[in-house]
C-alpha cells in the first residue's frame, strides 16, 4: 500500500510513542548489534546523531560506544533552523553538549568536520519503503547534508519498524538510504 510521507509522519511519530522506555532499550541494543555485521568498519570517519529522548528516538548511546570502542572519528551536527543547514563537528572529550530549544542534544562548538569528509551516516527516520526513501521530521536537514557527502558515503537508516512497500510521494532529489537496520531485520538497497 502507498502511503505519503504526512500520513507516515503521524502514524509513525504515533507508533513511536507507545513503546516503553525498556523496549526502547532493547530495540536500540538489536540495532546496535545488526550493525556489527555491516561491511562498514573499515571506515573512520562516523556521522551519528544524538538522541531526542522526548520523541522516543533509537537510543544511540550503544552505537557512540561500539564507535569509541573501534577508535572511529565520529561526528555530531548543530542545526541551524533558519537556515536549515547542519554544522558537522569532531565528538571529543571536550565537547560540551547542550539541547537546543527543539530538545536536540548539540554540540556547542569545536572542530568542524567538512560534510565531504564523513564516510557513513546514521540517518534518523520515521519511516522508510522497501527502496530505501524515508520519512524523516520534515525539515529537510538530512536531504541537504546528504546532498553535500560524496557519491561513497554509506547512508544507514536507523528504525525501530520495519519498512512500508512504497512512500507514495517521494522527490526526485531525495536520496536513498543504503542501509536501514532495524531489530529484526537488515534492509540493502541498491
Amino acid at each position: 500500500m502507498q502511503q505519503s510521507k504526512k500520513e507516515l509522519r503521524k502514524k509513525y511519530k504515533s507508533l513511536r510513542q507507545k513503546l516503553s522506555v525498556d523496549l526502547i532499550e532493547e530495540k536500540s541494543m538489536a540495532i546496535a548489534n545488526a550493525l556489527l555485521k555491516l561491511p562498514i568498519w573499515d571506515k573512520n570517519y562516523f556521522h551519528i546523531f544524538l538522541s531526542i529522548t522526548e520523541h522516543k528516538e533509537i537510543d544511540t548511546e550503544l552505537i557512540l560506544h561500539l564507535l569509541s570502542g573501534r577508535d572511529k572519528d565520529i561526528i555530531i551536527s548543530k542545526s541551524d533552523f533558519e537556515t536549515r543547514e547542519m554544522t558537522h563537528f569532531l565528538l571529543t572529550d571536550n565537547t560540551k553538549i547542550k539541547k537546543n530549544e527543539y530538545n536536540i542534544p548539540e554540540p556547542v562548538d569545536g572542530i568542524e568536520v567538512a560534510s565531504k569528509k564523513i564516510e557513513v551516516v546514521f540517518v534518523p527516520l520515521l519511516a522508510f519503503d522497501l527502496k530505501g526513501h524515508r520519512v524523516g521530521y520534515g525539515k529537510g536537514f538530512y536531504d541537504k547534508f546528504l546532498s553535500e557527502c560524496t557519491a561513497e558515503t554509506i547512508k544507514i537508516g536507523l528504525s525501530f519498524f520495519e519498512a512500508e512497500e512504497i512512500i507514495s510521494d517521494v522527490f526526485e532529489n531525495d536520496i536513498p538510504l543504503n542501509y536501514c537496520v532495524t531489530p529484526e531485520k537488515t534492509y540493502t538497497f541498491k
